[in-house]
């Protein structure tokens, strides 16, 4: 990315979340960043569980279904994906929040949730 660009949660430039077949974010670029236009700020980069998928299609989300339009495979539990801040917190609050990557989460996160929330739940916490 280039320079200006946003920094992850522990103050380092954002890393991609991934890359392939399909690109996540809201840009579609494999990077969880945000702007004014992404009301849902997709800045969560986490490795998604078939617990979370569940949870997330009992809110009205079901983001097991593809949508090629969209540029949305479905996911699957495992796959790497970039969440909405507000889900992963609700999921968070609910027990059932997958992990994430600390180094690919956006710093705009902090808005919604807390550092030690993320690093509890974090697979590259050093």
């Amino acid at each position: 990315m280039a320079a200006g660009s946003p920094l992850n949660v522990l103050g380092g430039p954002l890393e991609s979340c991934c890359i392939s077949p399909y690109k996540t974010g809201y840009f579609r670029d494999g990077y969880c960043r945000t702007d004014e236009g992404d009301q849902g700020r997709h800045v969560v980069c986490a490795r998604v569980t078939a617990e979370f998928l569940e949870y997330s299609k009992s809110k009205g989300n079901d983001l097991t279904r593809a949508s090629p339009q969209n540029s949305f495979p479905g996911l699957v539990d495992g796959d790497r994906w970039c969440l909405c801040a507000v889900r992963w917190r609700e999921a968070v609050e609910a027990g059932c929040a997958p992990p994430v990557w600390l180094k690919s989460t956006q710093a705009k996160v902090l808005e919604f949730v807390t550092m030690e929330q993320l690093k509890a739940h974090a697979l590259d916490l050093e």
